[in-house]
């Protein structure tokens, strides 16, 4: 049926043509191929893709295409015998890359608009001056504006290695609008092969102009990056910013809070796997709360068992919560092996947005970041509106007051511990989405976090947010210039200092202590 079809789609080549692609040298066949390619002859399509499958053989000058046991002439579509002495097409690297190439080039006609874009973004690697007939024919026939434009910057791209000096010149000012990296690239492989002055001075301009504006690109691509990463110590520090910054305890053991959670959400994932294929792409959706439970349930029996008793005792809570750290490393291991684990983002959270040209931004970040600020405005109106979070603003100003007036504060101490656990949950199912899962998940963000809650102010929850993103940003923008090893020294100075200078961080608490 397949070789009926294309039988019937190539008759309307000549026996000389097909003959010509098909056999003979490269560079003749190439020539061949080019030639008939200009006349933008939609029946041409089949036959290479036939050539591409190796299914034509030659004889005597002439071509078969041989599919599924039937011959068929490659000229007339007849069917034909297949003579004794046919040989294969052999088609080398270099013409296959042609033959995709003419395939791409024949799309520039399309009728379907979707189509010619695709055409123009493959030829933007494999277009050459044999392509340019077909090229100008697409220019002078095409409509639409934004493809017209591509076609024009596709033609000069082509004529930028024309043997002609003043084509590449002309090609090289055509140039000079593109925001492309893939023209940025072409523009510096010419420019070290130009040997005419002239055309090397005119290659530079629109070097310098392509760059400008890609330069916008990589600008907001850092500052995106920047905030993603702000987004992620954000939602780490956040549960310490309960658990350090307004309970005072330093909890050693919340990145392997975070683990939890993270090793929740591959649960989940898992189980929907098994028994809940079809809605797949909601698993994430039942994970949230599942990874809040999960860690606040362990922060509740950590906070039970062991951290009430050592509040006011900084050095032995720090010890104690560091060994639990340990112990909770090692029961994950036990429980799913020491290698990483991987969890698989759901389709509407892979690929992402094209901004720009060289600025994509990935669709697992973008929700991250709405993620971050949907947990930061729940726990602002938590602490600032609930009855707990008043009861916890209480118990933090002034203990002894908060129990004379009927404040169950073993109870506030747990339930406010469990939440900050639950928020390191959180983060632990928000970075399940943008990198592996393993037992040392906590161990990367552990000092990042402490860092972000002193340098925004102790107890203060305006302080971490501010601090958490203008890190993500100084770190991204330092690594664009030092380096990523050299970025984390120079922010850790950079705190060291701060903090020097300013020992109660960004945001400073209002008034006086009701302890001291």
């Amino acid at each position: 049926m397949v070789a009926l079809c294309c039988a019937s789609a190539v008759h309307a080549l000549t026996a000389e043509q097909v003959g010509k692609i098909a056999a003979g040298e490269s560079d003749d066949r190439i020539a061949a191929l080019n030639q008939a390619v200009v006349s933008a002859d939609p029946a041409l399509v089949p036959f290479i893709q036939a050539l591409l499958d190796d299914a034509v053989k030659t004889a005597a000058g002439k071509a078969y295409i041989v599919r599924d046991g039937k011959v068929l002439d490659a000229a007339t579509g007849a069917p034909a015998v297949l003579p004794a002495d046919a040989q294969d097409v052999v088609n080398n690297n270099r013409m296959r890359r042609e033959l995709d190439a003419a395939v791409a080039a024949l799309g520039l006609v399309s009728p379907d608009r979707e189509a010619r874009a695709k055409a123009i973004a493959a030829l933007k690697d494999q277009a050459d001056e044999g392509k340019l007939p077909l090229i100008d024919k697409a220019v002078a026939k095409e409509a639409d504006a934004e493809l017209k434009a591509q076609l024009e910057l596709l033609r000069a791209a082509v004529l930028i290695s024309s043997a002609d000096p003043d084509k590449r010149k002309l090609a090289a000012r055509a140039l000079t609008g593109s925001k492309s990296p893939a023209t940025r690239s072409l523009l510096l492989e010419r420019l070290g092969t130009e040997a005419d002055p002239s055309v090397k001075a005119a290659i530079q301009g629109a070097l310098d102009s392509v760059q400008g504006q890609l330069a916008w690109g990589e600008r907001l691509g850092v500052l995106f990056t920047g905030a993603s990463l702000g987004s992620i110590l954000l939602l780490v520090a956040l549960g310490l910013a309960i658990t350090y910054g307004l309970m005072g305890v330093i909890n050693m053991a919340h990145g392997e809070l975070m683990m939890i959670g993270a090793y929740a959400t591959y649960v989940v994932q898992n189980l929907f796997k098994a028994y809940l294929p079809g809605a797949f792409d909601a698993y994430i959706l039942a994970a949230i709360p599942l990874s809040f439970a999960a860690s606040a349930l362990v922060g509740a029996v950590l906070e039970r068992g062991v951290i009430r008793f050592l509040y006011g005792r900084p050095l032995e809570t720090l010890l104690a919560t560091w060994g639990i750290s340990l112990v909770l490393q090692q029961a994950v291991r036990t429980l799913f092996g020491a290698q990483n684990v991987g969890v698989e983002n759901p389709a509407w959270m892979s690929g992402g947005v094209q901004v720009l040209p060289n600025l994509v931004l990935p669709y697992n970040r973008i929700a991250i970041i709405v993620f971050a600020a949907l947990v930061l405005s729940g726990m602002a109106l938590l602490i600032g509106r609930t009855r707990l979070g008043l009861f916890v603003r209480g118990v933090t100003q002034n203990r002894r007051m908060a129990a004379c007036v009927g404040v169950n504060t073993a109870r506030v101490d747990t339930m406010a511990f469990s939440l900050g656990a639950g928020i390191a949950g959180l983060a632990g199912c928000a970075l399940s989405q943008v990198g592996n899962v393993g037992p040392d998940l906590g161990q990367g963000y552990i000092v990042d976090s402490f860092m972000v809650v002193v340098l925004g102010g102790v107890g203060q929850l305006a302080g971490t947010v501010y601090a958490a993103l203008g890190l993500g940003v100084l770190n991204k923008l330092l690594e664009g210039w030092a380096g990523a090893v050299l970025a984390k020294i120079m922010v850790l100075v950079f705190i060291v200092v701060f903090i020097q200078k300013r020992p109660q961080g960004l945001f400073a608490v209002k008034g006086r202590s009701a302890e001291a």
